[in-house]
């Protein structure tokens, strides 16, 4: 399903983050392994000096799906993003999906990682910053949310309840990936309620 849906990596890498971040990625569990080891296979081939993406955005979240799924990726593909005084550039600081995706890779980074420490102050100083006016009200939330608690500190089920409603406020979202993330949180949640009843009656008993 997900080979068919998409054209290009770039979408490819969209898709894999929008059904993580609405929680039904464990229905592609094996489709998703496959992508990533592709991607990271065309990634592993280019050096870094030749690395083309220049949208920080996409190369963060390379980054962070990459090291998910388990391959080191280093950080020095961050470099291409700081002017020649080795500072992170300033005309990044409109970029707030870029940022947003800069901050959420910074909580994946190694012990030491001497970029990414520095990268972390520089994106969040920035996403505490932004007009909220410039951006939609989708993004603002997704910012507001992630400064209190990124994405990787969060519980999957908990991360998919509130950005199910986020997602649904952008025009460019996906009505039946929607549908499916809506229906299988219902689902999950009706589960986990008769779980629940169930342990409770047999407490009760005891």
């Amino acid at each position: 399903m997900l080979a068919g849906a998409v054209d290009k990596p770039s979408q490819m890498l969209h898709l894999i983050d929008q059904i993580q971040h609405l929680g039904i990625d464990y229905h592609f569990e094996h489709e998703v392994v496959e992508q990533l080891e592709q991607i990271h296979k065309s990634y592993s081939q280019l050096h870094l000096e030749d690395f083309k993406v220049d949208d920080l955005h996409m190369v963060a979240l390379i980054f962070q799906l990459l090291q998910q799924q388990g391959y080191n990726v280093s950080s020095e593909i961050f470099n291409k993003f700081k002017d020649s005084e080795g500072n992170f550039r300033e005309s990044l600081v409109t970029n707030a999906r870029g940022l947003l995706s800069l901050y959420e890779a910074c909580h994946l980074r190694c012990h030491s990682d001497s970029i990414l420490d520095e990268a972390l102050p520089f994106a969040t100083t920035h996403l505490e910053s932004i007009d909220e006016s410039k951006v939609s009200t989708s993004l603002a939330k997704q910012v507001s949310h992630a400064l209190e608690q990124p994405l990787r500190k969060g519980l999957s089920r908990l991360e998919a309840r509130h950005y199910i409603p986020l997602y649904q406020e952008e025009p460019s979202h996906d009505e039946v990936l929607l549908a499916l993330a809506k229906l299988d949180f219902n689902l999950l949640q009706e589960q986990h309620q008769k779980e629940l009843g169930e342990i409770t009656r047999f407490i009760n008993f005891m």
